[in-house]
């Protein structure tokens, strides 16, 4: 297994006991099956990624043997040249993500992430396959571009992993350790915001790994009462639509059929 592998299991089962010891919203129920919902649809996703690290791997090689990518025109070897790839990626990532909103086609598959309505840790891992499969193209397109290292990406991939666990868990973090995290990356309050129903506060804090991009940007939004934020999209979150089977082919329903469904 790859760094990034390990790093999420043991972040993700640290997260989830936690979330039983230490939960920020105490009314939860069903843990296991919710997670087991979940995880079940990321080990699909996560098949499809594993089939796209090897065009991701080579994106990055050729590149590099060419001395393609932003690295080497501006000659930045070393440690300037790696910080500032992994920088420039991140920002990718905002915007990569900022467009899945904004775009009706990938907001189709991306929704899915959005849907769950109970929102904890393993929600970092619930994603459609085909959303994988479309970021996964954009990247190795993005990483050739920016002239990343394999190395520089594993350890990338392995920070934002860790990083998307804990701002999704559903861990009771003190006030002033979310705001000294927040500083520099994407705390849990914020992007609590993220997954409100409401859309305004969807479609805002759209941050990976660094919560600057947020505030550069002016997508970035607070909120004081984050116990009253409800989870999910407004639709497809009762029960039936939170399985697995569901979950994959929610890209193919529209929002004017589920609503017809709704008035019957």
């Amino acid at each position: 297994m790859t760094l990034d592998t390990w790093v999420g299991l043991i972040v993700l089962a640290i997260l989830f006991l936690l979330e039983g010891r230490r939960p920020f919203d105490t009314g939860r129920r069903h843990r296991l099956r919710h997670g087991a919902r979940n995880l079940s649809l990321a080990l699909v996703s996560g098949l499809v990624g594993a089939a796209m690290t090897p065009l991701l791997v080579l994106s990055m090689t050729v590149a590099d043997g060419h001395g393609w990518g932003l690295r080497h025109w501006l000659g930045l070897e070393g440690w300037p040249g790696i910080v500032t790839v992994l920088v420039l990626f991140d920002l990718w990532m905002y915007l990569w993500h900022r467009a899945n909103h904004r775009v009706a086609w990938l907001w189709r598959l991306h929704r899915v992430h959005h849907t769950d309505t109970a929102m904890d840790t393993t929600t970092a891992l619930r994603f459609h396959p085909g959303e994988i499969l479309l970021s996964s193209l954009a990247n190795g397109a993005v990483l050739a571009m920016l002239g990343m290292t394999l190395h520089a990406f594993v350890v990338y991939k392995a920070v934002m992993v860790a990083v998307i666990l804990f701002h999704h868990s559903n861990v009771s973090v003190p006030t002033r350790l979310d705001r000294i995290f927040g500083v520099l990356l994407v705390p849990p309050s914020m992007h609590r915001v993220h997954h409100s129903e409401q859309r305004n506060e969807t479609d805002s804090n759209y941050g990976t790994i660094f919560s600057v991009w947020d505030r550069v940007f002016r997508s970035f939004r607070s909120r004081a009462d984050q116990h009253a934020i409800r989870f999910g999209i407004g639709q497809f979150g009762d029960d039936g639509w939170q399985r697995p089977l569901r979950l994959f082919l929610l890209p193919l329903v529209s929002d004017h059929s589920i609503q017809t469904e709704a008035q019957r």
